[in-house]
Formats: C-alpha cells, structure tokens, sequence
C-alpha cells in the first residue's frame, strides 16, 4: 500500500496507523511533504501509535511484510524489484519527497496488487501517481475531501482518477484492512489432480 499526504497529513496518518492492526502483513510506504530541513522525528512519533512497526525508508533495504516505512526528508522514496530506492532527483510537482514518485513505481513493479490512498494536502501532487496506478490494475482510494483539513489534493485526485473508494477518515482503516487481506488470500490457478486428472483449486499468495 502507497500513501500520499501533504498538509494536515500527520494527524491524518497517526490517525490511520492506529487503526490497523498488528498481524497486517503487506507493506505500506509513506510520502509525506517535510520541509528539507525536518529533523527526521516522523517515522518515531508514527511509532508510538502504530501497531505495525514504523521506520525510516533507507536506500536499497529490501521492503519487509509487515512494516511501515516512511519517505525520509528531501529524498524520494520508490520501490523497484523488492527495495527500496531513497534518491535526491529533481523536485515533482515543487515537491521532495514526491507522491507521484512513489505511487508511480509502485505501480511500475507491483501493477494490480498496488493499493494507492491520497489523503488531505493542498495542491495535486499523487493524482498523476494515483492515475498509474489505477491503470496498472491497482485500487485506487481518496480521502473525501468533505472530511480532509486540506481538500484540494484529494479533489484534485477525485476530479482525474476513475477512483475505487472515496471515504471518511474514520472509515479508511477497517477498509484498508478488508482490501489487504483479501490479497493475502490471493487468486485461484488451476492444477490438475495426478491421480484422476479433476481440476482442482490452489492458492498463490499474492501480498500487497
């Protein structure tokens, strides 16, 4: 899962996090818009609502089942082949971190098991990246902007994106958890029985 807020986001996260529980097993990557100059303390305070253990993205890290990691300050996070990528680049959107940056190769290298969320923020970094991944297959899931303290990335995500969800912050979490284990389950391929050639049913776990 790939998460994108600006302003008003940190209330909005803590308030996320803390509603999904500890045996989640995907991944969930965060991009939040700091200053260049931030000291760093997000994935810390994130932590200490959190279930799920939340960490700094580090360059070239393989991404762990079960974890939260958090676009650190003036560095984009992308996902590319199992790792993490945390690299200076040109600005998106007049943003470093960029949301776009994440949601795009996410969806690059992970295409439908991606499930992209924009929350509150001003302007309209992430609704290209929510776009991509909406394309590739992935879900695709807004803030209502009625409900976010910043509407206008949200809207602005709405008004492009052929959107999956479009929710409540207070009903974000129990949605997100109904949709991630739905892809631990995984989908169905055939295999055929070696003693009466039947068709039978095996799972392949897919992990989003």
């Amino acid at each position: 899962m790939v998460v994108g807020t600006s302003a008003g986001g940190f209330p909005a996260l803590r308030h996320l996090l803390a509603g999904l529980p500890e045996d989640l097993s995907g991944s969930i990557f965060v991009v939040l818009h700091l200053a260049p100059s931030s000291p760093g303390a997000i994935p810390e305070l994130l932590d200490r609502v959190s279930k799920l253990p939340v960490r700094a993205a580090i360059d070239g890290h393989a991404i762990a089942r079960g974890a939260i990691y958090v676009a650190p300050a003036d560095r984009h996070l992308m996902l590319i082949d199992g790792r993490m990528r945390v690299v200076h680049g040109p600005k998106e959107n007049h943003h470093r971190p960029s949301i776009d940056a994440l949601f795009r190769s996410a969806a690059e290298h992970y295409g439908s098991r991606v499930i992209g969320v924009i929350l509150t923020g001003m302007l309209d970094d992430g609704r290209l990246g929510l776009r991509t991944v909406k394309d590739r297959g992935g879900i695709a899931i807004v803030q209502n902007p009625a409900d976010a303290q910043y509407p206008d990335m949200p809207a602005n995500a709405v008004r492009d994106v052929e959107v999956d969800h479009v929710v409540n912050l207070a009903d974000l979490p129990p949605l997100l958890v109904r949709l991630m284990r739905m892809r631990e389950i995984g989908e169905s391929t055939g295999v055929t029985c070696p003693t009466c050639h039947g068709s039978r049913k095996a799972s392949t776990v897919r992990g989003a």
